[in-house]
């Protein structure tokens, strides 16, 4: 039998393994199963996240996302799924209102199914959806500008968040890198989690599109804590039961 409370990289390794497969570990069930203290999983947890696989929260840890692929990768990835979703946000869509619509490809399934006759006026920083939307005449459609990132999609610059800071939304459709209940929303790119935060400050109702496997992950940029989404929409395939108690209204796509 392996004595684990002396081989802290075989700890470390067993616990690498769980985040990998779950996503999530309970510092309390980690040493039950491997028979040493919470004290001894508490401080390979501390370093596991100082090498950045994982982030604490409460208990335990989730596993941290480092890196993203391009948008034209995520584009092929799920697609039935990202199509589901995204038409169970256009369905959301409230007429006469001033939308924003995030990056990504799940917003870019959304684009497809926003309907003709309804009168929006849709802000975006991704030129993909802009234009995927372009052929529409019912309301106007402004394209933020700046650098484009090719890994999310988005253009960015001082003068894209001063036009932000000056418009209020009504709905705002905000990209995921990872969603916790816990850690909250976050963001691989720091210029991108600076730039949800401040289109969620100009937004009256925020609703986030989740697929599975952003579900229970943690980006390395902080964006909002769960509190301060008002709508997730998911797919039945993903697991919510960790948000069971919290005041966001969860729609699930059919």
């Amino acid at each position: 039998m392996i004595d684990y409370d002396a081989l802290p990289d075989q700890r470390q390794a067993f616990i690498h393994q769980l985040l990998m497969t779950t996503g999530r570990v309970i510092g309390a069930d980690v040493a039950r199963q491997l028979g040493v203290s919470e004290h001894t999983i508490r401080r390979d947890l501390q370093e596991l996240a100082r090498k950045g696989v994982c982030k604490k929260v409460y208990g335990g840890a989730v596993s941290q996302l480092i890196a993203s692929s391009s948008l034209a990768t995520r584009i092929e990835q799920n697609v039935s799924e990202k199509s589901l979703v995204g038409k169970k946000c256009a369905e959301l869509l409230k007429p006469e209102s001033c939308i924003f619509i995030d990056s990504g490809s799940t917003y870019l399934a959304m684009a497809a199914f926003i309907p003709e006759d309804i009168e929006l006026t849709i802000v975006t920083n991704c030129p993909q959806i802009a234009a995927a939307l372009g052929a529409r005449t019912n309301g106007e459609l402004i394209l933020l500008g700046g650098k484009v990132n090719p890994k999310t999609g988005s253009t960015l610059s001082s003068d894209t968040v001063n036009l932000v800071r000056e418009m209020v939304f009504d709905q705002a459709f905000i990209g995921v890198c990872g969603l916790d209940q816990q850690a909250g929303l976050s963001a691989v790119y720091y210029e991108d989690a600076c730039f949800k935060k401040e289109v969620i400050a100009q937004s009256n109702e925020v609703i986030v599109a989740v697929t599975a496997e952003k579900m229970s992950q943690v980006a390395r940029y902080k964006v909002v804590p769960c509190d301060e989404i008002d709508v997730m929409v998911v797919s039945p395939e993903t697991v919510t039961t960790d948000f069971d108690n919290s005041t966001i209204r969860i729609e699930t796509a059919q």
